[in-house]
C-alpha cells in the first residue's frame, strides 16, 4: 500500500470533518492502528483545525451577552429550577443555525488554508516539471542538430564527386593535419579541422587555394560543428592554411603557413 498516496487521497480530511461514509470511516480507523503515518496525518489535521478554528475566533459584541442573559434569566429562577421547559423550535433551530454556521466557517478555514497549500505545491511541481522539459527538449535540439551536421558531412565526404585533399603539417608544424573536401560540381569548399593547434589570442587560421600559382583568400576558419563550409573556389592547384591576425588579410604570411597539400583530381 502507498501510505502517501493514501494520506494525499483527502479521506483523511473528509473524515475529521465527518464528511467520510461508514466504509471508508472504518478503514480509516483499522489503517491508523497499522500505519503509523496515517495515524499522525489524522491528528496532524486535527490540530491545523483547532488552530484554524482559535486563530479566526470571533468575540461577539457585549449587547449579545445582555441579550442572552436577558432572555435566559427567568429559566434559571429558583422557582423553575425544577419545572420542565417546553420544546421550543424557534429557538433550537436559531441555536443550531449559529453553531452550524460556526462549524463551517471553521471548517471552509481550514479547507482553505488545506488547499491553498496544496495548489501552491502542485503549482511548484508544475513548473519544476515544466522547467526541466524544456530544458531538455533544448538539450535535444541541440544533439539532433549535431547528428544532423554529422549526417551531412559523412554524406558530403562519401559524395564521388567530393574531391580529398588531404594537408599535413609543414616542417616544423608536423602534428597539424586537416583535410579539405572540393565540390566538383557545385565548387564549393569544406574543411575539416582533424587537427589543428588552437589559435592564441588575436589570431585566426585563413585557408587559401592556390590558382595558376597565386594564393587566392579561401575562407576564415571558425568553431563549427563537423565541416567548416569555406568559400567557392573554381579552380586550385593546392590549398594552405596561415595563422593570421583575427579578421584574416589580403595575401598569406608564408612563415605562418600551418598545413598544405596539393589537389589531385582523378
Amino acid at each position: 500500500m502507498d501510505v502517501k498516496e493514501y494520506i494525499e487521497s483527502g479521506v483523511i480530511e473528509s473524515y475529521v470533518l465527518g464528511l467520510a461514509n461508514i466504509q471508508e470511516a472504518a478503514e480509516l480507523q483499522q489503517l491508523c492502528k497499522q500505519y503509523p503515518e496515517i495515524q499522525q496525518a489524522v491528528t496532524a489535521f486535527e490540530n491545523s483545525l483547532e488552530k484554524t478554528s482559535v486563530n479566526n475566533s470571533l468575540t461577539p459584541p457585549s449587547f449579545v451577552k445582555e441579550n442572552i442573559f436577558a432572555a435566559l434569566k427567568d429559566e434559571f429562577t429558583e422557582e423553575k429550577q425544577a419545572t420542565v421547559i417546553p420544546f421550543t423550535p424557534k429557538r433550537n433551530w436559531l441555536q443550531y443555525t449559529v453553531a452550524a454556521s460556526v462549524i463551517l466557517l471553521v471548517i471552509s478555514a481550514g479547507l482553505n488554508v488545506y488547499y491553498f497549500n496544496k495548489f501552491n505545491e502542485a503549482n511548484n511541481n508544475y513548473l519544476a516539471i515544466l522547467n526541466e522539459k524544456i530544458s531538455l527538449n533544448a538539450k535535444v535540439e541541440g544533439t539532433q542538430a549535431k547528428m544532423l551536421d554529422l549526417y551531412n558531412s559523412m554524406q558530403l565526404m562519401s559524395d564521388p564527386s567530393v574531391v580529398k585533399v588531404a594537408m599535413p603539417g609543414v616542417k616544423g608544424r608536423e602534428n597539424n593535419y586537416t583535410t579539405v573536401f572540393w565540390d566538383s560540381k557545385t565548387k564549393d569548399v569544406y574543411l575539416l579541422a582533424n587537427k589543428l593547434s588552437a589559435a592564441p589570442a588575436g589570431k585566426q587560421y585563413q585557408l587559401w587555394a592556390l590558382v595558376d600559382g597565386k594564393p587566392v583568400d579561401a575562407g576564415l576558419i571558425a568553431d563549427c560543428n563537423g565541416l567548416c563550409h569555406l568559400k567557392n573556389i573554381p579552380k586550385a592547384q593546392a590549398f594552405a592554411i596561415t595563422l593570421e591576425n583575427e579578421g584574416g588579410s589580403p595575401s598569406p604570411h608564408i612563415d605562418q603557413m600551418f598545413v598544405l597539400g596539393a589537389v589531385k583530381l582523378g
